[in-house]
């Protein structure tokens, strides 16, 4: 069996993993348009902030590739598959087969098409290189002042490394709050109040509508739609990413937001699959497939598709958004749905602490947890996104659910199983 992977990310690996899990004989390719080998991307803003090492960005071990047989191509894009041949295209128009094809592209950076945009200093925030870039033009342009545009986890991790760099920062949002897709209002509001401290600008409700350039090309300055200007030496477009599915153009592979898939991540096609960030998955609350782009996903993702391209049969159970984050020294940690619409049968139970900056909240559905939102205190977070994931029903455990010393002794005996497991473990 011959089995082609196009990228090189958490997906990526994770499927080659599974694939020489259940198949020890077929050949692996991995095709990766960087020209690196496997890195972990939530790092490049701490490798940016100098509080790690790009020695120590690696996601995998050095021998990873050669341990699994992997033949691992590094900086070959590929521009094209034939479905039919069942070969893909690199841009060198070298051909390459499979029997069974991995599509794990992961997300392109969403441009802000607005005049100045290609002025020197204006980086998006998605990869090693972009790292790399940015900390030169920091050193060789000697940048006091930069511009974030938008307020998501991308944007505001890049805030925190340039802060740490000793850069003044501002940032952009167009929706009313940040973290808005992640956070309700009041984490939202207590983090925007941790930055302000920090000496970071916020402004909300609106966008970039200009970026000026001095004589030689470089940031100068950006003005918003409502005309304020704000002087800066560096602009990071942080507004987000769409699937990367220009690979598929031209093929019957079937495609809304990203990559639709099945539930053994099959796309339209059959022999041919996607993961992590660049498909379109069911929910893992069955609201219909969406496009949820986070790490745990995309390995999970990766790791279901590997087993059954390999054969052995495995369903994905849906897409469930999690994030854990440290930001402004406060650490966070949201699963599932966090910020429902009122009513719908949604409840909530909340718990906050003003003077310590703890916020914790859960939401519930018919007696099950669907969302948890911890900012300041994530203790026990591993408990409840079992909960979330177990659908285990928690009428009796409702006067307990926030208390400081939640924990397995309160759950069911017959749920306790699914959450220690382990040699020598006794349940």
């Amino acid at each position: 069996m011959n089995y082609v992977i196009v990228g090189n990310g958490p997906a990526g690996t994770a499927a080659a993993e599974a694939i020489r899990e259940v198949d020890p004989q077929g050949k692996i390719t991995i095709l990766a348009d960087e020209a690196v080998g496997n890195y972990s991307k939530p790092l490049i803003s701490y490798l940016l902030a100098k509080k790690v090492k790009k020695n120590q960005m690696a996601q995998r071990e050095e021998d990873f590739y050669f341990h699994n047989r992997v033949d691992l191509l590094s900086n070959r894009r590929v521009i094209k598959i034939d479905t039919k041949e069942k070969n893909v295209v690199l841009v060198d128009k070298r051909k390459v087969p499979f029997d069974r094809l991995l599509i794990a592209t992961g997300g392109t950076p969403i441009s802000l098409s607005v005049p100045g945009d290609k002025s020197k200093g204006v980086y998006t925030f998605t990869q090693l290189q972009d790292a790399a870039d940015v900390d030169k033009y920091l050193r060789e342009n000697e940048v006091q002042n930069a511009v974030v545009v938008g307020g998501g986890l991308i944007g505001l991790k890049t805030t925190e490394a340039l802060m740490d760099r000793g850069v003044a920062v501002t940032i952009v949002e167009l929706a009313d709050r940040i973290l808005s897709a992640t956070f309700d209002r009041k984490a939202s509001a207590m983090i925007e109040e941790a930055l302000r401290k920090e000496g970071c600008r916020v402004f909300l409700k609106t966008t970039v509508a200009k970026i000026a350039a001095d004589r030689k090309g470089r940031v100068k300055e950006v003005v918003l739609k409502d005309k304020t200007r704000i002087p800066c030496g560096m602009v990071v477009l942080a507004v987000g990413v769409v699937p990367n599915t220009a690979l598929i153009k031209g093929t019957s592979i079937q495609q809304e937001r990203g990559i639709v898939v099945d539930a053994t991540l099959q796309t339209s096609i059959p022999g041919i699959y996607a993961a992590g960030d660049c498909c379109q998955v069911q929910d893992f609350f069955g609201r219909g497939s969406r496009v949820v782009p986070i790490w745990p996903n995309a390995v999970r993702q990766g790791k279901v598709a590997g087993y059954n391209m390999a054969g052995r049969k495995k369903e994905y159970e849906g897409a469930l958004a999690m994030n854990s984050v440290e930001l402004c020294g406060i650490p966070t940690i949201s699963v599932g749905i966090t910020d429902p619409p009122e009513g719908d049968g949604y409840e909530k139970i909340e718990l906050a602490n003003e003077k310590k900056a703890i916020y914790k909240k859960l939401i519930i559905r018919d007696n099950i947890i669907v969302g948890a939102l911890f900012v300041g205190d994530i203790s026990r977070a591993g408990v409840y996104t079992g909960l979330i994931r177990e659908g285990v029903k928690v009428s009796d455990l409702r006067e307990y659910l926030l208390k400081d010393n939640f924990g397995l002794i309160y759950l069911p005996k017959e749920y306790r199983k699914h959450f220690v497991t382990g040699e020598g473990m006794e349940v």
